[in-house]
């Protein structure tokens, strides 16, 4: 079983406003990402905010961790729970790959380009509290590299909506 986790939990400081809210086609960010994972999870969660389209958690161990402290959540959560792997991708990741699972294969793997959509094990948790103790750099890249995540590319690269520029560009495209 895949836990699906939208990583919501972001300022949006380049983005001016609530990105999660902004509406790409009439839906909201946060309606897309969670439906996208919808497809492919058992069960979406959504981290990092109080309010969401779906079931929400606190980032782990506490808000203001980036997307580590949300992907901590999830797999607490999924280790918790039962389930063998966690689906992440960030509230901006509007459009993913209608093959995403099959690009990924078996976890850990995350896109290149945007290491916060991945597949983790369960069992990487432990790497990631220990990291997230740690001194060492907190990235989503520094934890892939310490569970040995593929890096795979993707023919189309996936929109990454930072600024109302982003969204509008993806707008214009779709």
């Amino acid at each position: 079983m895949i836990l699906g986790a939208v990583l919501a939990g972001g300022k949006s400081s380049r983005f001016g406003s609530d990105k999660a809210l902004a509406e790409l086609g009439g839906h909201t960010l946060i309606a897309l990402a969670v439906d996208a994972l919808s497809g492919w999870c058992e069960h979406v969660v959504v981290v990092g905010r109080e309010t969401a389209p779906a079931p929400t958690l606190p980032d782990w161990p506490r808000s203001g961790m980036g997307p580590l402290g949300g992907l901590a959540a999830a797999l607490h959560h999924a280790r918790d729970e039962g389930y063998e792997a966690v689906l992440s991708c960030g509230v901006d990741a509007a459009v993913l790959p209608d093959n995403l699972l099959e690009l990924l294969g078996r976890g850990p793997a995350c896109l290149a380009g945007q290491p916060v959509i991945g597949l983790w094990p369960a069992a990487t948790l432990e790497v990631l509290e220990a990291l997230l103790h740690s001194e060492e750099r907190h990235s989503m890249r520094r934890f892939a590299e310490l569970v040995g995540a593929r890096p795979i590319e993707t023919a189309v690269p996936v929109s990454n909506i930072n600024t109302p520029q982003d969204l509008a560009r993806l707008a214009r495209k779709a």
